[in-house]
């Protein structure tokens, strides 16, 4: 009887404790985003309340972290609320993988997530955020902008965030993919005129090259406006063309103007291009998004490209764009060492590289364009008339 009644009393404990454990398994889930992964909403205003408090008592400093996504609307207007879901669980995870253990991180909006670090100061908190828009910033899918705040000792997580959403805000205004603290108002977007200058400098190194540009401009912007996408990241792609050769003021005349076929070492430096542009690119407030697309123009979807062997969806679309767009002009071109082809054949290369080394909705749209704005050859056209006439004189 004894013995029965232990194993009855154990087997009692053991069950209330799996109670207590699924309990706090439910509380947990009840708490936790599911998109984002991290405490939800009401859950991250009760926990980061009682951090500061904590930091209070402590008579330590504390920092927030206010993340939202540049153009998460016109993502889920382009690709669908999945894209977003996806972006965002991105986004959180990295800012995660950035944080202390004790910091509280929670989705506070839509496209929004937010950390109070109880015990960081601004340098800390400035370290996190700068890491996460470098992070996204080179490997994607979203850029972010931030902008932080310090508890002043008050321990007021309404005021906190309110302070951290200023700042956000004028991080935005400035063209986003940065970050915002106290005391230091976010550079603007880079003028026309720093692009304009670096577009110039590209030029007086080798004028072939810079019209080449131009053109790849022209093509770019249409494509990536028949492709949906909104017009501030038309912008930057349109920017990324027009730069995509930036790298090639690197690379020795004795490469750039060969009149043949490159040998294996000179190919290792040409290739090194990509690379040398994103460095320039970065150099320039505001355009590491451009800095990006300039990286990966030479990745090939079935990942045998440069510098990274990106695939698929990995490679950033601004830079597919600009590929098949680059490819298409220069097969349509004179070059040193060739006669340019015919747009007829152009458009067969295109097509026989659509799927492995093209993006084939990139493809597509740019033959389509092509197609619908075919340009009317006005010299071609005043020389018929001018026969024309001809014949009509002389029948006379």
């Amino acid at each position: 009887m004894f013995t029965e009644t232990r194993r009855l009393r154990d087997e009692l404990r053991t069950t209330h404790a799996r109670i207590a454990s699924l309990e706090a398994e439910r509380t947990d889930y009840l708490r936790k985003d599911r998109r984002a992964g991290v405490l939800t909403h009401d859950a991250f205003r009760e926990a980061a309340a009682a951090a500061l408090r904590g930091s209070q008592r402590r008579g330590e400093s504390a920092a927030a972290v206010l993340v939202d996504i540049d153009g998460f609307r016109a993502l889920n207007g382009r690709r669908g609320a999945a894209a977003g879901d996806a972006a965002l669980a991105t986004v959180a995870s990295r800012l995660r993988e950035l944080v202390r253990g004790g910091d509280v991180v929670g989705r506070t909006g839509a496209d929004e997530l937010a950390v109070v670090m109880p015990g960081a100061n601004l340098a800390g908190a400035r370290g996190v955020a700068e890491r996460l828009v470098s992070i996204l910033e080179q490997q994607g899918p979203v850029t972010v902008s931030a902008g932080i705040a310090v508890d002043g000792g008050t321990a007021q997580l309404d005021g906190l965030m309110a302070d951290a959403a200023a700042i956000l805000e004028r991080a935005r205004l400035a063209g986003g993919g940065r970050v915002g603290a106290p005391g230091r108002l976010p550079s603007p977007e880079p003028s026309r005129g720093a692009i304009g200058a670096l577009a110039l400098a590209l030029s007086e190194r080798d004028r072939g090259t810079g019209e080449h540009a131009e053109k790849v401009v022209a093509l770019a912007g249409a494509v990536a406006r028949r492709l949906g996408i909104d017009s501030e990241d038309v912008e930057r792609i349109a920017a990324a063309a027009l730069l995509h050769d930036i790298g090639k003021v690197a690379v020795p005349d004795s490469i750039l103007s060969k009149p043949g076929a490159l040998n294996d070492e000179e190919w290792q430096v040409m290739r090194g291009h990509t690379i040398v542009g994103e460095r320039i690119l970065r150099a320039v407030p505001g355009l590491g998004p451009v800095a990006r697309i300039v990286r990966h123009g030479h990745e090939r979807l079935d990942g045998t490209g440069y510098p990274d062997g990106l695939r698929g969806e990995e490679i950033p679309v601004g830079s597919r764009i600009v590929l098949v767009c680059d490819a298409y002009d220069a097969m349509t071109s004179d070059r040193p060492y060739r006669k340019a082809l015919s747009h007829a054949a152009a458009a067969a290369e295109l097509r026989a590289g659509a799927g492995t080394q093209f993006d084939p909705r990139v493809v597509d749209a740019l033959l389509q364009y092509l197609s619908d704005c075919t340009p009317v050859d006005y010299a071609a056209r005043a020389s018929d008339a001018q026969s024309a006439a001809d014949a009509a004189g002389a029948a006379r």
